[in-house]
This record gives C-alpha cells, sequence and structure tokens, in this order.
C-alpha cells in the first residue's frame, strides 16, 4: 500500500508502531506529525480501533500522561498492566516521569 493511499486511521497505525517498548506518547503528538495538530481526537478514535491491527495503543495516552483510553482495553487494568510490563510506572492512572520516556514522533521520526 503506497503511504498516499493510507487513510488518516492507517497513518496513526503505521506511527503508533513505531513508538519503542518502555516509551509512549500523545494523542497530539501524532496529530502534530501527521500535519493535523488539532486532530488528536481522531489519533484517540483510531486507537480505540486499533485492537486485532497489532498497535501499540497502550503506548499512547493524553498530554499529561493520563491513561485516557484505558476503559477501552479488556480487563480493568490491562493498559496499566502493559505499560508496568516495559518498566514503565503508572500511579494513579498517570504515567511518571513523563518527560523522561516521552516520544516524540515529530522529533524523532524528521531527525
Amino acid at each position: 500500500m503506497k503511504p498516499e493511499t493510507l487513510n488518516f486511521f492507517d497513518k496513526v497505525y503505521k506511527v503508533a508502531k513505531l513508538i519503542p517498548y518502555g516509551r509512549v506518547t500523545s494523542y497530539g503528538a501524532i496529530a502534530k506529525y501527521l500535519g493535523a495538530a488539532r486532530s488528536a481526537r481522531m489519533v484517540g478514535y483510531a486507537m480505540n480501533g486499533s485492537h486485532g491491527k497489532d498497535v501499540p495503543a497502550h503506548r499512547v495516552v493524553n498530554r499529561k500522561g493520563l491513561l485516557t483510553g484505558k476503559h477501552h482495553f479488556d480487563g480493568t487494568n490491562l493498559m496499566q498492566q502493559l505499560l508496568e510490563s516495559e518498566g514503565i510506572k503508572v500511579v494513579d492512572n498517570q504515567i511518571q516521569d513523563l518527560d523522561k520516556i516521552f516520544w516524540d514522533p515529530f522529533l524523532e521520526l524528521n531527525s
């Protein structure tokens, strides 16, 4: 599939698949990278529909590091468990040390 024929959700999935193990990014950071800075909510919708697409949706959080998408995962704490299994500390549904583990696709993929 040629990149220019990908729809927005497919572009989101392509970026999300690049998030390194043990790192997180935000809906807004993905939207900004895709040239649609005001489309963070659409990135969230894409993540909600990513089950079965081999997308590490658990690595995408809101700009403050909150696990706002956790209710879209099977089980009560699956998103947190997946993050913690990668060494990411979560307290009260919020990523700790977000600035240290944040992956910015705009910076990382444009360098």
